[in-house]
């Protein structure tokens, strides 16, 4: 998959149709994001819009952006796609991973749209993905839940089996286990990326499997709400929750996006912009261990800050060393896993409770 989106690119900027500035007539360039879900108060959506606001707000009047919110993935997505399309927006920011194949279907009827998707495998012409390595964010946070853990049970509410959520719960995993190698991550599947109801059902089933802490890839504050409800701690995501979970979180792996954003408007209003796939780090700014609870103790944050600053000098990673799989078999005896295997991930490290549904 990886090797074929690499493959891909000479072919897709050569096709690609003369670069025209967007601004080029004085009209700005109209942008368009798909959110899956409300923007909300926090959350996946919550920090797309977060970026599109800092997008907004650096290029002023030479952009012109909207948003459509709750977009089902599917036809619904290709429908608005290609409404906004030919409503004159030049630029959509497809945000979900099951937007891919609709946005690919528009791109290919609209030569001079230019579409960036979240999370994607394939590119177009017209198309390009992004990405951030949010594994580096979820291993640090591992390494502060091995630290926190009392009963050595970590419960893991996760969205669908794709590889960026596969990747976040095995960085998890061995960095909590690295802090405690007794440790596990107890993980159950919700199958939505949305449902508050669901999310929250999920958190207590984990609470009542002896998990002490809990941490999430999905969308709402719901799993922190059950946290700070039953007394448990909470590694949260996407967003900082301590509005919600005041007393439970301990830290946040946040998601930022405005930067990339500002980055690709720019791009396409210069007449610069070509499907150049994108995998953001820690070091890029796209994901951070943010929100550290004044409650931890000096020398856990020293520990974890420590491992931050070997992550960012190229020091540390989190597949790095011998890896073995639930089932005892060893995947890497020494070194990195590359990107391509990281970008394919369909199995789950040792420590992990649960299995990958197959789809």
């Amino acid at each position: 998959m990886y090797k074929n989106l690499i493959r891909g690119l000479a072919l897709a900027a050569a096709m690609l149709p003369p670069a025209t500035p967007a601004g080029a007539q004085g009209a700005p360039l109209k942008a368009a994001f798909v959110y899956v879900s409300p923007i909300g108060e926090a959350g996946w959506t919550y920090q797309h819009e977060q970026g599109r606001l800092e997008m907004q707000k650096a290029l002023g009047a030479r952009v012109q952006s909207t948003v459509v919110e709750s977009v089902a993935e599917g036809p619904d997505a290709e429908r608005v796609m290609r409404d906004l399309a030919r409503q004159g927006h030049k630029l959509i920011f497809a945000t979900s991973f099951g937007y891919l194949e609709p946005a690919l279907r528009v791109a290919a009827e609209f030569p001079e749209l230019r579409i960036e998707h979240a999370g994607g495998y394939k590119t177009a012409p017209n198309l390009n993905t992004y990405n951030a390595r949010h594994y580096e964010g979820r291993w640090l946070a591992g390494l502060l839940a091995g630290k926190a853990s009392r009963s050595g049970v970590v419960g893991y509410v996760a969205g669908f089996p794709v590889p960026e959520v596969i990747q976040g719960i095995n960085a998890f995993t061995l960095g909590l286990r690295a802090a405690n190698p007794k440790a596990q991550v107890r993980v159950l599947w919700v199958n939505t990326w949305f449902d508050p109801p669901k999310e929250r059902e999920a958190a207590a089933a984990l609470l009542q499997q002896g998990a002490d802490l809990l941490t999430y890839h999905s969308a709402s504050p719901a799993v922190a709400q059950a946290a700070e409800e039953k007394g448990a701690k909470l590694i949260a995501y996407h967003s900082d929750m301590a509005r919600f979970a005041p007393t439970a979180q301990l830290a946040a792996v946040t998601h930022h996006w405005g930067g990339y954003y500002t980055t690709v408007a720019q791009r396409v209003l210069d007449g610069r912009w070509k499907p150049q796939p994108v995998w953001g780090g820690m070091k890029d700014g796209f994901v951070r261990l943010s929100a550290l609870s004044p409650a931890l103790p000096q020398d856990v944050r020293e520990f974890v800050e420590s491992r931050r600053r070997d992550l960012m000098a190229g020091k540390a990673h989190p597949f790095a060393g011998r890896i073995a799989d639930q089932q005892g078999r060893v995947r890497q005896e020494a070194g990195t896993m590359s990107d391509a295997q990281i970008a394919t991930m369909d199995w789950f490290v040792e420590g992990v409770i649960g299995s990958l549904p197959r789809q």
